[in-house]
């Protein structure tokens, strides 16, 4: 399996960060994708890379809740990352108006100019939407061509929005713990997602699938994920590790 989305290089895995990957890797993880948030997170998330090297994958991108006035000296900051090496991926990009709408505007343009920094370096987007699928696919189909690539993080939107993202080209729906837990509607929903639209996260340390709910969530415990839609779609787990490892491969180049 791999693990397309995960924060473990943040201090919830300060004291045990070594055996959480060992864990991981009995689990049957082979790659986690670590998704940036700012400027903050950008030397931790490097470093955990240089020490898994092969194992770990660092993106580079500005998450939606960290734009503020500063905006594009944060921007400029993505930039020159991405001037300086190669990542797997822009992200985790996109906008986020739950907690705060004040900067709605300027999320938008932020998450804008990530996708066509994407675009001209032919790497997927990690987009993060919560609340604010109107402003997403706003930008995202004015910028939609068959260049862009990528997957809608933690999808827990509803059958319109999934159709809606589904036809898109080269996009999938990343699902994670919430599939498992006891009252999500996206059980019901991913029966009529194609397997090859799929790929698995766990968006580590947060949103940890039953038993483990309101624990800190790590990878090895994506394969609740996977044995979850493995029953919902009526398909083997193995159908379900293969097919969407195979998913995350052609999307991030791996």
């Amino acid at each position: 399996m791999i693990d397309t989305h995960s924060h473990i290089y943040l201090s919830e895995f300060d004291e045990d960060r070594s055996e959480v990957i060992e864990r991981a890797r009995k689990a049957g993880i082979e790659k986690i994708l670590l998704p940036n948030v700012n400027g903050e997170t950008i030397e931790a998330m490097h470093n955990l890379e240089n020490e898994y090297p092969q194992f770990c994958y660092a993106m580079m991108g500005l998450h939606p809740t960290s734009v503020k006035e500063n905006y594009i000296e944060l921007l400029d900051e993505v930039d020159n990352h991405l001037s300086k090496r190669d990542y797997i991926a822009i992200g985790e990009v996109g906008i986020d108006l739950y907690w705060d709408q004040t900067f709605r505007k300027e999320q938008m343009l932020v998450f804008e100019q990530q996708i066509i920094w994407a675009k001209e370096r032919n790497l997927p987007v990690v987009i993060h939407c919560r609340d604010a699928f109107p402003e997403v696919f706003e930008v995202v189909e004015r910028n939609l061509d068959a260049k862009l690539k990528g997957v809608f993080h933690s999808f827990t939107g509803n059958d319109v929005e999934a159709e809606r993202i589904l036809s898109y080209q080269n996009f999938m729906l990343g699902i994670n713990g919430v599939v498992s837990f006891k009252n999500t509607h996206l059980r019901e929903l991913i029966t009529a997602v194609p397997l090859n639209k799929l790929v698995l996260e766990t968006d580590a340390p947060y949103l940890a699938p039953v038993p483990h709910r309101g624990k800190r969530n790590e990878p090895a415990y994506l394969q609740k994920v996977a044995e979850t839609i493995a029953v919902t779609q009526n398909v083997s787990i193995d159908e379900v590790k293969i097919q969407t490892s195979y998913n995350a491969k052609c999307l991030f180049g791996l």
